[in-house]
């Protein structure tokens, strides 16, 4: 790969990891990088290790090669770290540590460069657009385009986020050229959704809320709730975003419960409120417009509590 070959080249093991509850441009960059790799450097052996990805994206090829099971003692020349930094490798981290040389890539922002290498581009649409302008052009094949290219969409929102360049547009027109149905593989895993994926969709935003003079608007799902409609976390992808949608909402949160006292925390923002910067006051992350973190106390202690950094931002924009 550009800029890293060198680094690489004379490497007999490498890993590669995600984020936990991976999303699709984690996937997506993950799943293209393990192509490549095996291209690049056909005598290595190549592991991924992933949290099980959501079922859409067994449209990906090589797929079922992810490790979900973190139970080794193997000591890698090279971990790439993907679209995130070593806190999120959840339970690969000790890997990760162990490895000779760790490599970090990623496009979030509150990412300051956890490895030995660190390419981490903030204004990248996403990461598997910055993995992308990476690889050699020549080693690109088809499979590593459907990867990138539902990576970016997904990042982008099907290239609707302003997060989305021209750059972003001109590799998106460079991967159609592979001929793959472009159309079919969004619909499979940005918008299709089971029956128990809609109802719990529709009782998510049945019960949201509208707060700060209708700036702001919440929904939760407890656990009670996932069990009754028989749905995982990684059932709830896209109900943010759904509420974000809502007219006249500057900021959108939806989180969920984990354990006691414990949800988990999704933001969008249409700009006005930089998300990321509330995540990282309570050790999340994420960019500008969409950022998460976890959170520990009630349901109402915690939107008492991102209401006031959310605020505080609305404040200084006067508007």
């Amino acid at each position: 790969m550009k800029r890293i070959s060198s680094e690489i080249k004379e490497a007999k093991t490498i890993a590669i990891g995600g984020h936990v509850r991976p999303d699709g441009d984690c996937v997506c960059s993950v799943m293209a990088l393990y192509h490549y790799l095996k291209k690049e450097l056909p005598q290595a052996q190549i592991d991924v290790y992933l949290e099980e990805p959501p079922a859409p994206f067994r449209v990906l090829e090589g797929i079922e090669e992810i490790k979900s099971e973190f139970n080794t003692d193997t000591i890698y020349d090279v971990f790439f770290a993907v679209d995130c930094n070593d806190e999120r490798l959840g339970d690969a981290l000790p890997i990760f540590r162990r490895a000779r040389k760790r490599i970090n890539i990623d496009h979030h922002i509150s990412n300051t460069g956890s490895g030995d290498i660190n390419i981490v581009e903030p204004e990248r649409s996403s990461t598997a657009e910055l993995l992308y302008d990476l690889m050699e052009p020549e080693l690109v094949d088809v499979e590593i385009a459907k990867a990138i290219y539902i990576g970016i969409a997904h990042d982008t929102g099907v290239f609707r986020y302003s997060n989305t360049s021209p750059h972003t547009m001109q590799i998106a027109a460079d991967l159609l050229k592979f001929g793959f149905d472009f159309s079919a593989l969004i619909e499979e895993t940005f918008y299709e959704k089971t029956y128990f994926q809609t109802q719990i969709m529709g009782r998510a935003i049945l019960g949201s809320v509208r707060f700060m003079d209708g700036r702001c608007i919440v929904s939760m799902v407890s656990r009670r709730m996932m069990e009754f409609y028989c749905v995982s976390p990684k059932d709830l992808d896209g109900i943010v975003n759904q509420l974000q949608g809502v007219k006249g909402v500057d900021c959108a949160i939806f989180m969920y419960e984990i354990g006691t006292l414990e949800y988990k925390v999704s933001m969008r923002s249409n700009g006005l409120v930089d998300v990321s910067q509330v995540a990282v006051k309570f050790g999340g992350g994420g960019h500008v417009r969409a950022a998460g973190c976890t959170m520990n106390g009630t349901y109402h202690d915690n939107i008492n509590n991102l209401s006031r950094e959310i605020e505080a931002q609305l404040k200084k924009t006067g508007e």
